[in-house]
């Protein structure tokens, strides 16, 4: 293979980057957008080309211009000079024949180390990366913009690793030469397997199947309509907590997540805790339910399975229990009731859950007026998300441990992924009614008017969070990019506002998924609680976690204990599942959970 001379290669980069002329346009940023240099060519990949020349028309120049935006000379100067120097290193170091240091994971295996070339690549590639963003974060414009600005240059970013191509991964070389090119050949085939899938695969699906090895917690559907399956689960203990405990899940994904493997499982751990737990299967939506509103998840979806629940037990109340979106469907439906007289819940938990949308974690750079409105354009009159783009949407979040990761080990190395029981899950994804979905998006995340009591009418009557009378749990996770764990704190304020006390608050390590799926047994990962009451009750997130104290292991049995002192009294477990007005139809996980998006 013929390499490039270095020497000559070092040259003609560090020109481009040590010319003052070459840099002096972007110092005029707003008038005639200037040229960006181009970047330089790593080994084996060729240059970025230039941005449009001075005087020429550009289109970052429109963005800037129409955001008001524009960036600060002196701050162009001091990346340039932070670049040059870090540059000019790197390539004394690497004529002195010195391995650069490389603290990205991605470049953690030794072939990045045992060729000199391989390492100068990766270590170009992070110095380009570090002053791209540094040049993003150095554009003048509000913080949503910014947040915008920063996930379009991070995704370019990390598409273009070094690690994604199979000219420059020296791990996939090594290992085609160590297969002798079956792991090409095998790369290939899995590359167009899921080109059929329309996917990539992220787990060994064969290795799981609902109902057999996850999602297989023992219990009966008692319910149906064209929305749900409502499965309730069989005890497991001699006597139970006389207020069952209603489960609703998040409509964009299934309900597995929450009872995977039994050791994992949270129904599971919450029926041993002696709880008559139902739970509210989904069903995945075709075109036939196209036309379904946020209404009709309210009324035939939480409501009804409320009312069903009661009709089974003969109680008046129940724990009503909130997942993500889920927990946003659940408080919304207690607020209806709440506006209709009725008060059923003897608690209520939300994990992960946003009732006030002033910040949506990273998905804000998703939604905007023009995105939404395209959105309510193609589907507020009817029509289907298809789960096949929500679950696009949520890898693009996190792409070099849910894109990027999967093409160098599936593709390029020709390997198959293991099982993983919650990526099974992650790729078994739901559909969503284009007019449910466009509302939620508006109302919820555009407009944020779930927060503001009266601002919205649903179900007919108008919804006020703060009227819902019950004990509240809120759970949020630590590095959750979805929901902030700051923003699942604020329902604190949301709820109870003449009665903060009845108000719990515990915050978990990890994110949005894994933080939840913490099972009480494995005593993993850590969670914070604060008992503090009264007049020292904190009123923000930042007081709350400075005081807060943190408790190595699984936030479960905080979340039990609420339970339990809102149970009521122990009675006899139910010898049967259902009544005879609702009597069992097939055994869990039912129907519904078995039907694929794709």
């Amino acid at each position: 293979m013929n390499m490039p001379d270095p020497q000559a290669l070092a040259a003609a980069w560090l020109s481009q980057w040590s010319d003052p002329a070459a840099w002096q346009p972007w110092m005029t940023m707003m008038s005639t957008m200037p040229a960006m240099p181009a970047m330089p060519a790593m080994p084996t990949m060729p240059a970025m080309p230039a941005m449009p020349a001075p005087g020429g028309a550009s289109p970052l120049a429109g963005f800037l211009k129409d955001a008001g935006a524009g960036i600060d000379t002196a701050r162009m100067e001091a990346i340039r000079d932070d670049y040059l120097k870090k540059a000019t290193q790197l390539w004394q170091d690497v004529m002195l024949g010195k391995t650069p240091e490389l603290s990205d994971r991605r470049f953690a295996a030794a072939e990045w180390r045992g060729n000199p070339l391989s390492a100068f690549s990766a270590a170009s590639y992070l110095l380009n990366a570090e002053c791209m963003m540094a040049m993003a974060d150095a554009v003048e414009v509000g913080p949503r913009e910014r947040q915008k600005l920063r996930f379009s240059v991070q995704q370019m970013i990390d598409a273009m690793s070094p690690a994604n191509f199979l000219a420059t991964n020296p791990e996939a070389q090594q290992h085609m030469i160590e297969t002798q090119g079956e792991s090409l050949t095998k790369g290939l085939t899995n590359m167009l397997t899921d080109m059929q899938k329309g996917r990539i695969s992220q787990s060994d699906e064969t290795a799981f199947e609902v109902g057999r090895n996850v999602g297989n917690t023992a219990g009966q559907v008692v319910f149906e309509n064209d929305l749900f399956q409502l499965i309730q689960y069989t005890p497991t203990t001699a006597n139970v907590h006389s207020v069952p405990l209603v489960m609703i899940p998040p409509c964009i994904n299934k309900f597995y997540i929450l009872d995977l493997q039994p050791e994992n499982s949270l129904v599971r751990y919450v029926v041993e805790q002696g709880h008559t737990v139902f739970m509210v299967s989904w069903r995945n939506p075709d075109r036939s339910q196209s036309h379904l509103r946020w209404d009709d998840y309210v009324e035939d979806g939480a409501i009804r399975a409320l009312d069903v629940v009661a009709g089974i037990t003969g109680q008046e109340k129940a724990h009503v229990f909130g997942f993500c979106v889920g927990g946003t469907i659940a408080a919304t439906a207690l607020a209806v009731l709440a506006a209709r007289g009725r008060q059923p819940a003897a608690s209520l938990s939300l994990l992960t859950t946003l009732l006030d949308f002033s910040d949506a974690g990273v998905l804000e750079v998703f939604i905007d007026e023009t995105q939404v409105a395209l959105r309510e354009q193609k589907l507020a009159a009817g029509g289907l998300m298809p789960g096949r783009d929500l679950a696009t949407t949520f890898s693009s979040l996190r792409p070099n441990d849910l894109v990027w990761n999967y093409v160098q080990q599936n593709y390029l190395k020709g390997k198959e992924p293991p099982a993983f029981d919650l990526l099974y899950w992650n790729a078994d994804s739901t559909n969503l009614p284009g007019p449910m979905f466009c509302w939620y998006l508006r109302n919820m995340y555009l407009e944020n008017k779930l927060k503001q009591p009266g601002a919205l009418t649903v179900c007919g009557v108008p919804v006020d969070l703060g009227a819902i009378d019950a004990p509240v749990f809120v759970y949020g996770s630590k590095e959750d990019h979805i929901v902030p764990w700051t923003a699942a704190f604020a329902s604190m304020q949301l709820l109870n506002p003449r009665n903060p006390k009845a108000n719990r608050f515990v915050l978990g390590a990890s994110g949005h998924i894994a933080g939840v799926i913490n099972p009480a047994s494995k005593n993993k990962r850590s969670h914070w609680i604060n008992d503090k009451g009264g007049k020292s009750r904190p009123r923000t997130d930042a007081a709350w976690f400075e005081s807060a104290a943190e408790h190595k292991g699984s936030w479960w049995p905080e979340w039990a204990k609420f339970l339990a002192e809102n149970g009521g009294a122990q009675v006899p477990a139910p010898g049967a599942a259902g009544s005879s007005d609702y009597p069992p139809s097939e055994p869990a996980p039912g129907r519904y959970v078995q039907v694929r998006a794709d």
